[in-house]
Formats: C-alpha cells, sequence, structure tokens
C-alpha cells in the first residue's frame, strides 16, 4: 500500500507514518497539498499530515486542504511527543557554529534554549528539520548546526551536540490519516486514546446568534467538543468556517439526529467521519 507523508525522509511525519504504517510503502512529498493530491488522484491510498502542535497550534494549511477537498475523510489521529536536538557535521565543533538552521516551528518550539545558549547566532528558517539536517551535513566548510530529531542526526551522520532542547516538556504534535474511504483504521500495537468524531461546519449566514444555534445542537445532547476553531473561507474579511470535534464512539441516532438537525438550520456540514486516536513514540 502507498502511502503519501509530509517529507522529506527523516521529517518527524515520517516517524509518525513509519508506526502507523510498518509494512507501506511511504511517499514523501514536498507539501501538505501534494499529500492530499496524492490521496485525492489515487497515487497513494492515504497520506499522514500534521494537524496540530500544542506548542504552536493548529497548522492551518491541513484545515484549509480538508475544507477545500471534500473527498477526503479523516481515518485516524495519532499524537507523537516532539524531541528537538541540535546538531553539527562531526568534522566540527560547538565553538564553529555560524547560523542555526530548521523549520520555523521547530526554531520557535526552542527559542528560548538557542536565545540562552546561542544568542547572538543567527538562525534561518528552512522546508523542513530533516532539510536542514541533509544541508548541514552537506557543508561542512558553512560551520553550520540544525535543529531535527535523532532519526535525522543518524540517517545523515550528524554530532548532537545539545538534546531536548524544546522550551517545553509537554510538546506533542497531532497526526492524521487521510484517505478517500469512509472507513476506520486500527492498530492494536499502538495505544489507544479515544474516539472522536470530526467535521467542518459553515454558517448559512453572518447573523447573531448563528455559531450559538450550531453549538446549541450539541449543547443540549451533552456532546462534549473537544476542539472548535475557525478558519477564514478567503471570500471576504468576517466569513469563516469551523473545525469541530465530538469526543465518544458514534452512535447512529444521537450523531445522526445532531447532523439533520444542522442541516435543517441550513448550515453546510462536511463530516470528515468518527474515527480513532493513537499514541506514538517519539
Amino acid at each position: 500500500m502507498k502511502i503519501a507523508f509530509l517529507g522529506p525522509h527523516a521529517s518527524f511525519t515520517q516517524l509518525a507514518t513509519a508506526q502507523l504504517f510498518p509494512d507501506g510503502e511511504l511517499m514523501p512529498q514536498a507539501s501538505i497539498l501534494d499529500c492530499f493530491t496524492a490521496v485525492e488522484t489515487g497515487e497513494a491510498a492515504k497520506a499522514v499530515v500534521p494537524l496540530e502542535n500544542s506548542i504552536e497550534g493548529t497548522v492551518s494549511m491541513t484545515l484549509d486542504y480538508l475544507y477545500k477537498t471534500p473527498s477526503i475523510n479523516i481515518e485516524a489521529e495519532a499524537v507523537m511527543p516532539i524531541a528537538h536536538h541540535l546538531m553539527i557535521h562531526p568534522e566540527n565543533s560547538v565553538e564553529d557554529i555560524d547560523r542555526i538552521y530548521s523549520h520555523p516551528q521547530a526554531l520557535a518550539q526552542s527559542f528560548h534554549f538557542l536565545d540562552t545558549h546561542y544568542r547572538g547566532i543567527p538562525r534561518q528558517d528552512f522546508s523542513s528539520t530533516a532539510a536542514a539536517a541533509k544541508y548541514v551535513s552537506e557543508n561542512k566548510d558553512l560551520r553550520i548546526a540544525a535543529v531535527a530529531n535523532q532519526y535525522a542526526a543518524n540517517l545523515y551522520g550528524l554530532k548532537i551536540i545539545n538534546r531536548n532542547i524544546q522550551d517545553f516538556e509537554q510538546n506533542h504534535t497531532r497526526f492524521i490519516i487521510i484517505s478517500r474511504q469512509q472507513s476506520k483504521y486500527d492498530n492494536s500495537k499502538l495505544e489507544f486514546l479515544g474516539e472522536k468524531s470530526g467535521m467542518l461546519i459553515t454558517l448559512p449566514e453572518d447573523h447573531p446568534g448563528g455559531l450559538h444555534q450550531v453549538l446549541s445542537v450539541f449543547a443540549w445532547r451533552k456532546m462534549n467538543l473537544s476542539k472548535i476553531e475557525s478558519r477564514t473561507l478567503k471570500t471576504g474579511l468576517g466569513n469563516y468556517f469551523f473545525f469541530i470535534n465530538v469526543e465518544g464512539p458514534w452512535e447512529e441516532v444521537l450523531h445522526g439526529n445532531a447532523l439533520k438537525e444542522l442541516e435543517s438550520i441550513h448550515a453546510d456540514v462536511d463530516f470528515l467521519g468518527n474515527y480513532r486516536e493513537f499514541l506514538l513514540e517519539s
């Protein structure tokens, strides 16, 4: 089975994908859009993309493409602890560092450590943590460092000079498995965290109490919302869609009637699926 993931090799997404699909044919993609396109066109059966980080928040691009590709469903969520390490070329030393490269989120997540221990050394954004590690391995004369994971250090033969430099211990990223099938992913080898339903809701028009009307559909049924987030429709200021997670297993009467009531108040609902959440190793 071909599984697309946000690459390149040794990215955190690959680490997640390898645990979710240990026997899959993994296909690195250059962007989140490429992952969605691979699934939509049938080039890949499924894809794994990041949805949210506990420090930096939601990956807005993933939400946007979930909205733009209604044929795509969510099969599962997976949460992975994130550990960042500072690494250099093995022939260089810590005193030689002139610049630090990494993905913007990795640099943001280790900002205070870098500011304390490497103040004055410029930091530069890179397309991914793995790409930054690869660049360091290929350019020893530039005397640069990368913030990346252990797998990237092993893959590209780099020397780790500082481990676990993330500013917050509780640094986790939530990934989703997307596909065109309305099926549930399951894996008895992974720790099961819970079950939820995901949906994208667009209000029929901008009017007082519109959002309250939508939320009331869940409130009086005592359905717990673990997440609600707005994203711009990009059609003008004040126009949004909402990503909502409802906790718990699917109950045909309860959930089905809630969806029917949302339709009755003319809300546009894209049901992404009812799916399980698992815990991965870092």
